[in-house]
């Protein structure tokens, strides 16, 4: 073998190995990183609660109707929100049956109580946080700074006035 082809199948081996590392990674911090444990997941596990909103500003960024979109969703909005979470604020409780979002945490930490889970869930900066049908909640910032939030929604009813 000459030391051209030598140094190429180490090469592939350590390409392997770093792919394999990193896919691994990946996984891992998807899978622990603020969902809720597998052993903790029960529908309606928790109750209700009419906790008013309080201390947090739900800002739209743009939105896109989807009827007009190659996919014609009538009454459909695609939007991206801004939401900013001053400690002790409450994002009230809510459904997303109608209204899948994914939740980008920018900055902060932020407590979540689901319907769907028996222990809240600690969603972190840098996480995203899925919402999807099944899922009721609200949200408190338990800690001391501000929580900054991105939520990418598709919005069915717009009067719906839920954050």
């Amino acid at each position: 073998m000459s030391a051209n082809q030598a140094w190429r199948r180490a090469a592939r081996r350590h390409l392997a190995l770093a792919a394999t590392v990193a896919t691994a990674s990946a996984l891992a911090s998807s899978a622990f990183a603020g969902e809720c444990a597998a052993d903790q997941m029960k529908a309606n596990v928790r109750a209700p609660v009419t906790t008013a909103a309080s201390g947090v500003t739900d800002t739209v960024l743009a939105s896109i109707d989807l009827a007009n979109e190659p996919i014609k969703a009538k009454d459909r909005l695609q939007r991206v929100r801004k939401l900013v979470v001053q400690p002790g604020g409450v994002v009230p409780w809510h459904s997303h049956d109608d209204r899948p979002a994914l939740i980008y945490i920018i900055e902060g930490e932020i407590v979540e109580y689901a319907s769907n889970c028996a222990t809240p869930i600690v969603h972190k900066a840098g996480e995203v946080a899925r919402e999807t049908m099944g899922t009721s909640h609200w949200w408190k910032n338990l800690g001391s700074k501000t929580v900054t939030l991105l939520s990418f929604d598709i919005l069915h009813d717009k009067k719906d006035k839920n954050m």
